[in-house]
């Protein structure tokens, strides 16, 4: 074991951490990790205690008399009709879920599609900034697009995936009801974000955009996949954040205002990031997960997604190893500058960590040792990051399946594709195999269900459904021209 050496600082400006006396007791020391990691390791019957916190707020979403009160909102969407191959043309798409966002071209040809697409960052000023702000840079965003593709003289329609919670008001009308995953825009929340969109489009000028329909991501990803997979009726989204929907059968969606054009079945989109804002998953909580809470921007908010999504799981992991070396059981008591940080240990580090197959040399693991300035490692310690990344992204996985699973059995289907998409699914060199195991073990016996992922289902999903809702509209007009007496 390496001697303790000189303490480094913390953080600028700050004191020198306290570091307990080093273990060198290769069974104590393994002993002292486990303890500290334990609150990760849970039973199936906690995660069974999960689907039943989570089936009873999906009633409570669902139910008009409940619904007000309810963490989990399960929206309803007007997504009615799915791709039925004769769509064509050219669509954009806007994909904002995150700190990047991307516009997409998309052209349609029956059951071809061809994208093109590019990412713009939105600036850190502009995501704390005001709504205007956001939606011109947005704007001004498409306009260069459009010019980069040679379209600006084109009008065409845009389908918009929006991944924030909305209370959606129709296939284009959609309210924020709260900004997550690192946003706080003043003045849109409570309003249209399409009507904000094409106010910024207006004021931007010199193009021809009218947004014919916006969207979840879990939506896009389950439309995307619908496309080629007729049993899919689930989208899930793990990334920066996560969320999913699912078909629900009308007769049990208490908020619907029927008529008689209603569907049977209806998309309903969960957001189930807030499950647990009312303290319903205060028994698996850990000391981890609750400083990442008091240090986020919605303290008390999105409990769920805290402890499963991407734009969280690094920080729970640098917080499990700071406790680790303060109690001197990880590089030797010495840590760094950059591993005192918040937010510096970033969720791609626990998959590049978790890639490391051959621990023989732990090539990946200390290359992010490398780029977090740590010097004083082992291959113990190694061995030990590695198996506090793989505890908490377990946790993570397996929370997520408790969820899957209550929405395979609450839907009753024999069998189901669930679409997925999202960095944290797509990177993770375990996550997959994980959820399949687990889901297994919570879904009633005999459902069967298939993870697939959705490829580009933000863009895609957003482009068909916009897709769909001018071939109806052009159904529609057709209809009425063909009603109308011929004056001739």
């Amino acid at each position: 074991m390496p001697s303790q050496g000189k303490f480094r600082s913390s953080g600028k400006g700050s004191k020198r951490s306290s570091v307990k006396k080093i273990v060198t007791d290769p069974k104590e020391r393994q002993r002292l990790v486990e303890n500290i990691v334990k609150p990760f390791i849970l039973d199936d019957a906690v995660y069974k205690r999960v689907c039943d916190v989570m089936l009873d707020n999906f009633n409570k979403g669902l139910g008009k008399e409940t619904n007000a009160e309810a963490r989990v909102k399960m929206f309803p969407t007007y997504v009615r009709s799915v791709p039925d191959g004769t769509e064509e043309g050219d669509f954009l798409a806007l994909d904002l879920g995150g700190t990047n966002f991307r516009v997409l071209l998309i052209s349609l040809k029956g059951q071809e599609v061809n994208m093109e697409s590019k990412i713009f960052l939105i600036p850190q000023h502009i995501m704390l900034g005001t709504g205007i702000q956001l939606f011109d840079h947005i704007a001004d965003c498409i306009y260069k697009f459009m010019k980069e593709q040679k379209i600006e003289k084109k009008t065409l329609p845009l389908g918009f995936t929006f991944s924030f919670p909305c209370k959606q008001l129709g296939l284009a009308k959609a309210k924020l009801t709260t900004w997550t995953k690192g946003f706080k825009c003043e003045g849109v929340e409570g309003n249209d974000i399409v009507q904000l969109l094409h106010e910024a489009i207006k004021r931007k000028g010199d193009m021809e955009v009218e947004c014919l329909a916006v969207i979840n991501d879990t939506v896009g990803a389950l439309m995307s996949c619908a496309h080629s997979d007729r049993q899919c009726a689930i989208g899930l989204i793990l990334g920066t954040g996560t969320n999913a929907c699912y078909i629900e059968k009308l007769e049990n969606v208490g908020l619907w205002d029927s008529d008689y054009n209603d569907p049977k079945e209806v998309i309903i989109n969960t957001e189930w990031g807030a499950m647990g804002d009312d303290g319903g998953l205060d028994f698996l909580i850990t000391e981890y997960d609750k400083h990442v809470d008091k240090h986020s921007i919605n303290g008390g908010k999105q409990i769920y997604e805290k402890m499963i999504s991407g734009m969280y799981m690094g920080e729970i992991v640098r917080l499990v190893l700071e406790k680790l070396r303060r109690n001197g059981l990880l590089f030797g008591g010495v840590g760094s500058e950059e591993l005192s940080k918040r937010g510096r240990f970033y969720t791609k580090y626990v998959s590049e960590i978790e890639s490391d197959v051959d621990e023989s040399d732990f090539k990946s693991t200390k290359q992010v040792f490398e780029e977090l300035e740590l010097t004083n490692y082992t291959d113990e310690d190694c061995r030990i990051a590695l198996y506090v990344c793989s505890l908490v992204s377990t946790r993570a996985a397996y929370l997520a399946s408790a969820g899957i699973a209550t929405l395979l059995n609450k839907m009753g289907r024999k069998d189901v594709s669930v679409a997925v998409d999202g960095s944290l699914y797509r990177f993770h060199p375990h996550f997959h195999d994980l959820m399949v195991e687990k889901i297994e073990k919570l879904v009633t016996p005999g459902i069967r269900f298939k993870l697939m992922l959705s490829h580009d289902g933000s863009g895609k999903g957003a482009a068909l459904v916009a897709a769909v809702a001018n071939r109806l509209r052009d159904e529609e007009a057709k209809k009425e021209k063909d009603c109308k007496p011929n004056e001739d």
